[in-house]
């Protein structure tokens, strides 16, 4: 029967010569010995998945509120979205699934309810104590606050894993742990998550866009991506309804975009002479990437939804309140932290109040920030 030396020996000889394995993994900060069946990078991936603050994505907001549509993605469809991008790349790219999927899931884990604009707020709130950035904060939950293990706090993840979720940001790398900033670039199944997520997120908020009403088909003419996607999926589908044109279109985008980062990241490899790990660690800078068109054409799109999307006033509303709600909640448990929950109050003398108070509200799915808004604020709501 096959077992975890089986699978490792089939990454050796199955995956380029450049990418990351599990038998030759750095390692877990406590050591642990090592599952029957599953290799290293599977478990991290289960580990993720099990979690608590995994679950708590299915009610974070990606772009609309929760409370604002069933329809509409969520961290959490959006982290599964963006590993199921993810995988189909590092599987051509003979790269290892199962690293690439464990880094794509835990990269937002991090996230503060009502997203970017809950993350803004607490950043403020925290500026004088070493602010706030979902990266760290994600590093944070899987090497610290998730409790679900005798013997260590967090998750005991590989080191690779925990790189890749640093080294998604420049400026969390800046903050990280010394051992995890080692001056050198991040296997590639790491930099391979940084645009499957942007193209996962960039591509499916257009279609939440689209679905809500915010976006109008005729401004995303000037957009050359969708006017040529949309053009041929109206030509060839004349007769089926416009949200079936929509969806072709969107999934010629992800397309045209995966292909175009595939093929030069394989050119990029075979010009740099790039041939075993190290040379990926010591080249100096990213090997994953767009052509220059492709980065291009990338960016308009990105461009149109910061002014479209990201900037309708109806979003805007809504990302004020949510910075309203995370800057009360923040000031009311800090000014009195008796009203914290006990088993978080106690982790104050270790952690200090204004981290504590961070993790808790960084913890929280817009809902559960809502309702304890409502019970602090609100006196007629039964606490």
């Amino acid at each position: 029967m096959p077992d975890r030396r089986f699978f490792e020996s089939m990454e050796e000889t199955s995956l380029a010569p450049y990418a990351a394995t599990s038998a030759s993994s750095r390692g877990r900060r406590y050591p642990e010995p090592e599952h029957r069946f599953r290799t290293a990078f599977q478990r991290d991936r289960d580990r993720v998945v099990h979690s608590t603050a995994f679950r708590r994505l299915e009610y974070k907001t990606q772009v609309f509120v929760n409370h604002e549509g069933d329809h509409y993605r969520t961290r959490l469809t959006h982290s599964l979205e963006a590993a199921q991008l993810a995988r189909t790349m590092a599987r051509y790219l003979r790269l290892n699934e199962d690293l690439t999927e464990a880094i794509t899931l835990s990269h937002d884990l991090g996230h503060t309810p009502f997203g970017h604009a809950g993350e803004d707020a607490m950043n403020a709130m925290m500026a004088d104590d070493g602010g706030f950035e979902h990266n760290l904060q994600s590093l944070r939950i899987v090497d610290s606050l998730e409790r679900r293990y005798p013997g260590f706090r967090g998750l005991n993840l590989t080191f690779e894993v925990r790189e890749g979720i640093l080294k998604h940001s420049p400026r969390a790398l800046e903050h990280g742990p010394e051992e995890l900033r080692d001056g050198t670039a991040p296997p590639l199944e790491a930099q391979l998550v940084d645009l499957a997520d942007e193209t996962a997120y960039t591509n499916h908020d257009l279609d939440d866009g689209l679905t809500s009403g915010l976006l109008e088909l005729e401004a995303l003419e000037e957009v050359e991506l969708w006017r040529r996607h949309f053009g041929e999926a109206s030509r060839v589908y004349s007769k089926e309804p416009r949200k079936i044109r929509i969806r072709v279109a969107i999934r010629g985008i992800i397309n045209e975009l995966t292909t175009d980062l595939i093929e030069e990241t394989e050119r990029t490899i075979a010009t740099e002479g790039i041939e075993t790990m190290d040379d990926v660690r010591h080249h100096g800078g990213h090997l994953v990437r767009f052509t220059q068109e492709g980065a291009e054409l990338q960016a308009e799109l990105k461009r149109f939804l910061f002014k479209n999307l990201y900037r309708h006033y109806r979003v805007v509303r809504m990302a004020e309140k949510a910075k309203r709600v995370v800057r009360e909640l923040f000031t009311a448990y800090t000014d009195n932290a008796g009203q914290l929950p006990p088993h978080i109050a106690a982790r104050i003398p270790e952690d200090g109040l204004h981290r504590v108070v961070c993790d808790y509200i960084a913890g929280m799915t817009d809902r559960f920030a809502l309702d304890e808004h409502r019970k602090l604020f609100d006196p007629l709501v039964r606490l």
